[in-house]
């Protein structure tokens, strides 16, 4: 080993002519040097980087805390700014109402629905023919069952809501409960007990579109029925059969009075309407007084029928 060590050292430190070459301690010195420069600069970022690596995620997070507290003070400006222009409205319009809370506004919807109850007029929506549906059709008419109570929420004249024939157990309740929100806490009355055996005969109405007879005006004392079904089960004079077999007055919207027939490609004509569409005319008829705008809310342009005064 010593002569292996002595053999490689003139090797590195000899010049070509046997002698060391000029300034070789010095290379030697400065090589050692600049070596443990670099292993302490590499050393020292190291032992820097995670204190950069802090000082950056604080900047960061203060950085996001500065966002969030911008966002927030813009808030506080835009809800200061509309309280004073709600001010600066109400001052120039003293008559008009205040805005009130949710809370309020479900109270008075509350309220309204309570007193329709004992003396507004009633609506039954006859559902003891579901045994025809299928679970589409079951489907739809839950959800059509949901529209009709949200359109009588929002009325300022609400009728009275009754789901007869219903029973909690059948496939519609399931449907009904799967598909709408909170169906259990209706204001509506939920019965098991036929429509005809509910209320006094003669004080009924059964709507169907089979009937002769149009309607005329809309009577606080008389319980109007609707027929429960949809379209794609709807047999020929069915809710018509059943009012006669109970010797029920009938009655149909006044479409054929007041509206005509559009020409379409596909020349299609029909007064079936759903559930929720025949309370959107009661009701507005009911608020307004007036069929042709009744007619217009609750008839949709796909049954083909239109205005006689679009008309002409």
């Amino acid at each position: 080993m010593e002569k292996s060590t002595r053999r490689t050292e003139p090797l590195l430190w000899q010049g070509q002519d046997g002698f060391p070459e000029d300034g070789a301690e010095d290379g030697l010195s400065e090589s050692f040097q600049l070596l443990q420069m670099d292993v302490e600069c590499q050393h020292q970022e190291e032992e820097a980087c995670p204190a950069n690596n802090a000082t950056w995620g604080s900047k960061n997070v203060q950085r996001k805390q500065r966002h969030w507290e911008r966002i927030v003070s813009s808030k506080k400006s835009k809800r200061k700014e509309e309280k004073e222009r709600r001010k600066v409205k109400r001052a120039e319009h003293p008559g008009t109402c205040p805005q009130h809370s949710k809370r309020f506004l479900k109270a008075l919807t509350k309220e309204r629905l309570l007193e329709a109850k004992h003396s507004g007029p009633r609506l039954c929506v006859d559902l003891s023919m579901t045994h025809h549906m299928s679970k589409k059709e079951l489907s739809r008419l839950a959800g059509q069952i949901r529209r009709l109570y949200g359109s009588n929420k929002k009325a300022s004249r609400p009728f009275w809501i009754c789901l007869t024939g219903f029973s909690t157990d059948s496939p519609l309740y399931e449907e009904c409960v799967r598909m709408n929100d909170g169906f259990s806490a209706y204001l509506l009355d939920v019965t098991e007990e036929d429509c005809f055996s509910l209320f006094p005969l003669e004080t009924l109405v059964y709507l169907t579109p089979d009937s002769e007879h149009a309607l005329e005006d809309i009577d606080p004392n008389t319980v109007y029925i609707i027929g429960g079904l949809v379209d794609e089960s709807i047999q020929k004079k069915l809710t018509f059969q059943k009012a006669r077999d109970y010797s029920v007055k009938t009655a149909r919207l006044p479409i054929q009075e007041y509206m005509v027939r559009r020409q379409n490609e596909k020349n299609y004509h029909s007064e079936v309407l759903a559930i929720n569409q025949v309370f959107d005319i009661l009701s507005t008829y009911f608020e307004t007084h007036s069929w042709p705008e009744a007619l217009k809310k609750g008839v949709s342009p796909g049954k083909g029928y239109i205005l006689r005064n679009a008309v002409e």
